[in-house]
């Protein structure tokens, strides 16, 4: 079978927002190859996807085309895409050797299940094939999250991951020791992908993946993860994200720009949350924020 190969170099924060438009014509998948084995040397990566040569590829290219111009208005720095035709051969064999086995924080590596990995002692492993929902670990947000988890995850806790994506906050959680974790999405493809990789990394007992939002969280947690959109946030905390959180627990939000920081503070501390610490890598910042104990 002939494929079209479709591929856009970008800077590593926007490569999720072209692997969306990407993986609503390629389900096979889409690969983001960093070009590299060390992703904190990563200044560019390429995001390809292959899309089937059959009676739709006029159709689907245009679409992916004109996607991918909408999208430049948002990320300036998207080129154009560039298209290759893949003549009999099996292209699956060449993106799997692009994608890299990444280290997040200060234990946690995340490899695809076809490479080979010794894992070193204090180290922590997850098994993540690439999927049509995202969340690779490659975007500074999932970065800043890790690290705060790493810092934050105390044994037997119970933690809540609102916007789960591909689970993988979930899963450092489960891997750091927390006993329970609720890992909440509104994409129904993206409940998929964290249940597969739940059970992939024997955490199904630990996890448990539910479609929906905030309104669908009844119950209030130690430790409250979102890594979504500032926006999103703000609404998040009018609509009583505060009462998801336990007296004296840490609440951990990211995929905030750095001129957003503000805004989402005040809608935090707006609600009785008190930030005590901001972490940032470019132009991206997580924010932690504590809920007081009661007579505080």
């Amino acid at each position: 079978m002939e494929w079209l190969e479709v591929s856009v170099t970008v800077v590593p924060e926007a490569a999720e927002a072209v692997a969306e438009v990407f993986s609503r014509y390629a389900p096979q998948g889409v690969v983001i190859d960093l070009g590299t084995d060390d992703q904190t040397a990563v200044q560019q990566v390429t995001v390809k996807a292959y899309l089937a040569v059959d009676n739709a590829i006029a159709e689907h290219r245009q679409k992916v085309e004109e996607a991918l111009w909408h999208l430049h208005h948002i990320w300036p720095v998207i080129p154009d895409p560039v298209f290759t035709l893949i003549r009999d051969q099996d292209w699956t064999a060449g993106w799997k050797e692009s994608i890299p086995v990444l280290h997040l924080g200060r234990r946690v590596v995340v490899k695809p299940s076809w490479r080979e990995y010794t894992i070193q002692p204090n180290e922590l492993l997850l098994e993540m094939d690439p999927g049509l929902a995202f969340g690779t670990g490659l975007h500074p947000t999932t970065q800043l999250c890790v690290e705060a988890l790493e810092d934050l995850v105390q044994p037997g806790m119970r933690v809540l991951d609102l916007g789960t994506g591909t689970g993988i906050l979930a899963l450092v959680a489960a891997k750091l020791g927390a006993a329970e974790v609720l890992a909440v999405d509104n994409d129904v493809n993206a409940v998929a992908v964290a249940r597969r990789n739940a059970r992939n990394n024997t955490a199904a007992h630990q996890i448990r993946v539910l479609h929906g939002s905030l309104a669908e969280v009844g119950e209030p947690y130690a430790l409250v993860v979102a890594n979504i959109l500032a926006h999103v946030i703000v609404t998040m905390a009018a609509s009583g994200l505060a009462t998801r959180l336990r007296r004296g627990g840490a609440l951990v939000v990211s995929g905030i720009l750095d001129e957003q920081a503000d805004e989402v503070a005040v809608a935090l501390t707006a609600q009785g949350l008190a930030i005590t610490e901001r972490r940032q890598r470019d132009d991206w910042v997580a924010l932690v924020a504590r809920k007081p104990h009661a007579g505080d």
